[in-house]
């Protein structure tokens, strides 16, 4: 415990930080949703406390695009794993032989937070915290905001404006720097007076 992330962390993490999906959603894939060809990935149920149900809302039920990228890390952990029929879960625990998929909760506390510590990470780390971050890194690299509540399959706009975006440092520098250039447009030492308006 507490060594290098598995192939299987890695590819949890990969997928929960790059497309926002939800806990629950995240361990409710199968092989089925996958589509590598139309690069989405369909999230058609939900699992908490091990039990499979609906998504949260209809919004939860829109599908999320699959990047090359992250379809080569599906393949990787395909070949990897033990479970890839098509009705199989993508993260199928082998201590359950496949009838059900890993806990979370036990893969956050006995790989990726012990990581995540070695490497002096003090933040408290949950499933959430990737979706927060994934809707965080989304705004800071200029998403608008009606994309980012289709990513984040949001049921309002109002709920990706209040609660998952943060102001990144980066961001907010260059915000005020867009305002002052309003005052000093030209560049170099600017007079008093025309601070002022008194020009």
């Amino acid at each position: 415990m507490g060594g290098p992330l598995t192939l299987r962390e890695r590819t949890l993490v990969l997928l929960a930080a790059s497309t926002g999906l939800r806990q629950s959603e995240l361990f409710g894939i199968k092989w089925r949703d996958v589509d590598l060809k139309r690069g989405e990935l369909s999230v058609v149920r939900s699992i908490v406390f091990g039990v499979v149900g609906r998504c949260k809302t209809e919004s939860s039920q829109k599908p999320v695009p699959l990047h090359p990228l992250l379809g080569e890390a599906l393949l990787t952990w395909r070949k990897a794993c033990k479970f890839t029929g098509y009705d199989d879960w993508v993260f199928a625990s082998r201590l359950h032989k496949g009838r059900r998929p890993y806990w979370g909760a036990s893969i956050l506390r006995n790989y990726i937070r012990p990581v995540a510590e070695s490497l002096n990470i003090q933040k408290h780390i949950g499933w959430h915290t990737f979706r927060h971050t994934y809707s965080t890194l989304l705004r800071s690299v200029g998403a608008e905001f009606k994309v980012m509540q289709e990513l984040m399959r949001h049921s309002t706009l109002r709920t990706t404006m209040d609660v998952y975006t943060q102001a990144v440092a980066p961001a907010k520098h260059a915000a005020q720097a867009a305002v002052l250039a309003l005052f000093f447009p030209l560049t170099g030492p600017v007079d008093d007076c025309v601070v002022l308006g008194t020009a």
